[in-house]
This record gives C-alpha cells, sequence and structure tokens, in this order.
C-alpha cells in the first residue's frame, strides 16, 4: 500500500504535468491564431496575383504560356511535423500523399520526395517510400519565407536534373480551431481550366489595365509569385493543422490528468484518514491498557 508521502509525490508530479499541459495548449493555441492571420494575410497577395494573369492573358485566344505534363513522373512535398504530441497528423497526410499518387499509377521509382518535417519522412520512409531530402518546419511565421526558397530552388532542380513537370503539395488543411484533413495541390504544371476562367473573366472596372514589359516575362513572374502563395499558404496551413491537432492532444491530456490528479487526492485523503484513525486506535489500546495496570 503507498503511504501518504508517495502519494503526496506522486500530486506534487502531477500537479507539475497539468502546468506543462496547460502552457502547451496555450501556446499551440496563440500560434493558431498567428498562422491563420498568416493565411488571411495571403488573401490579398493572392487575388493581386491573379488579377496580374488576369491581365496578361486578356485579348489571348488560348492560354498557350501554361506547360503541359510530358512524363509519367513527379516531384510530392510533402508537409508533416519535426514535433510530436499531435495526433494521427503525420500519419494522416502521408497516408493520403501516398494514396493520390498511387491512383495516378506514377510508380514508387518515378516519385522524387521531398518531405517537410522529419516524423512525416519517418513515415514515408517506413511505408517504403524514399525520401530524396528532408526539410525541417520553421518556428514562426518569419521563418516560412526561407523554407518557402528552399523548395523553389529544389523544384527548379528537379526541374533541370530530372525534368519533372508534375509538383504536388500534400498538407493538411484546417477547418477549425481543433480539426483539419488532409488537402493536395497540384502546383505544376498551373491548372489550364483556372488560367482559361481567369483570362474570361470581366474586368471589375471600365478602365482596362496594360502592361509595356514582355507578355511571356510578365507571365513567367506571375508564375514565380503563384508559387510563392501556394508554398506559403501550405506551410501556414500546414502549421496551423499541427497546432490544432496538438490542441486537441492537449485538451485530452489535461482532462486525463485532472481525472488522474482527482483519484490521488481521494487516495490520499482516504490514506491520511486511515492514519489518523490507526493513531486514534493506538492512543485507545494504550490508554485501555494503561487502565488494566493501575
Amino acid at each position: 500500500m503507498q503511504t501518504t508521502e508517495d502519494l503526496k509525490r506522486k500530486i506534487r508530479s502531477t500537479e507539475a504535468l497539468q502546468s506543462v499541459v496547460k502552457t502547451m495548449k496555450a501556446l499551440a493555441a496563440v500560434k493558431i491564431r498567428q498562422f491563420e492571420k498568416a493565411v488571411e494575410a495571403l488573401e490579398d497577395y493572392n487575388k493581386t496575383v491573379k488579377m496580374g494573369f488576369q491581365i496578361v492573358l486578356r485579348n489571348r485566344s488560348e492560354t498557350v504560356l501554361a506547360r503541359r505534363i510530358t512524363k509519367k513522373n513527379l516531384g510530392a512535398i510533402v508537409f508533416g511535423s519535426d514535433q510530436g504530441m499531435c495526433g494521427q497528423l503525420n500519419n494522416q497526410v502521408v497516408s493520403h500523399a501516398l494514396g493520390v499518387m498511387d491512383n495516378i499509377h506514377i510508380k514508387l521509382k518515378d516519385r522524387a520526395i521531398l518531405a517537410v518535417g522529419e516524423r512525416a519522412g519517418a513515415i514515408l520512409e517506413e511505408e517504403g517510400q524514399s525520401v530524396e531530402d528532408n526539410l525541417s518546419t520553421p518556428g514562426s511565421i518569419c521563418g516560412i519565407t526561407p523554407k518557402v526558397q528552399n523548395i523553389l530552388v529544389k523544384i527548379e532542380s528537379w526541374s533541370i536534373e530530372k525534368g519533372l513537370d508534375q509538383i504536388y503539395l500534400f498538407y493538411n488543411k484546417q477547418l477549425s480551431k481543433a480539426s483539419y484533413r488532409p488537402h493536395t495541390v497540384r502546383l505544376l504544371p498551373v491548372d489550364q481550366q483556372w488560367l482559361e476562367g481567369l483570362r474570361k473573366k470581366s474586368w471589375s472596372t471600365r478602365m482596362l489595365p496594360m502592361f509595356t514589359m514582355d507578355r511571356k516575362q510578365l507571365f513567367s513572374a506571375l508564375i514565380r509569385q503563384y508559387l510563392f502563395v501556394s508554398l506559403f499558404r501550405a506551410f501556414a496551413e500546414s502549421m496551423a493543422s499541427e497546432n490544432a491537432s496538438r490542441l486537441s492532444s492537449m485538451r485530452g491530456a489535461e482532462k486525463n490528468i485532472g481525472d488522474q490528479l482527482a483519484e490521488l487526492n481521494a487516495q490520499f485523503h482516504q490514506q491520511r484518514q486511515m492514519s489518523i484513525n490507526e493513531e486514534l486506535l493506538d492512543i485507545m489500546s494504550g490508554f485501555e491498557a494503561l487502565k488494566e495496570t493501575q
């Protein structure tokens, strides 16, 4: 049977763990909002890029500038996490990514994979999918831009060295403060139907815009901005989802710890009362023994 001192030590350690969980829960909630704001801020930027495409494609009979798929291979960026305590986030996005690549009939040997997050990379390897490179996740919003630049360099390397013309993004998209789902974006080639829709879209005012630089150069510049926006959003959505998953896990852990703490306190009070009762019985027994000797 545990002594009251043993129970006291367990209560103190459980309370310390409860404090850590509460801190992690608060931190996850703060980070969720930070990454949500980053996604919201991208909307205006994305709108400007779309307007640029609308301008450069205007008065063209077809969107001939977009690249077309020529080979049965692809490059994929799978966004996961470096840290744990985020539930099934990594397993779900990896399972989703492998399922999509299987469905479009891309063989294992024809896939170039870049994993964002050590845990996602490890799960991919466990599933038999080789990972060409692994990129750590950014610690804050400020760290996203350098990571995006690293990925853009990797994509260019894939294009030059391997001739890859299909690039996919797989990441978790946040649904609410504590939920998310895996999401797929075909980054390259750019969706022809999307470009066609922008080409046919009416301009919002009577003042029609003009440009003086070469059309192909302007289109290429807009493609680079489109890639940047898409990758930045993938990072921000993935990080928001990671913290949403962690928040959900911490809520569950906090409830379990609270239940355990309540049980330990109940055991402590019961043990303490038993000790008091034993001491009282010892006193009464001693008193009765003294009376008998008199």
